[in-house]
């Protein structure tokens, strides 16, 4: 009877590492920058629209994308 409580605490223990070796931990990021001020330059043509520049988490830093004129759907 001992050898199987045994048996099974070590089972257990081992499926238990085996499952948690799996997980992936993310290092905490740094916060975001504060968003940078940009001008609005005048629209290519009529029917597009302003995307907002923004930040972007690239690599292991923030990254700033600028922001730029889409044309509507």
């Amino acid at each position: 009877m001992k050898i199987r409580s045994t048996l099974s605490a070590v089972l257990l223990a081992g499926a238990c590492s085996t499952l948690l070796s799996a997980c992936v931990v993310e290092p905490a990021r740094p916060p975001r920058p504060a968003p940078r001020v940009e001008v609005m330059p005048r629209a290519p043509a009529p029917g597009y629209h302003w995307v907002k520049g923004h930040y972007r988490w690239y690599g292991n830093q923030w990254a700033w994308v600028p922001g730029h004129w889409v044309r509507n759907y």
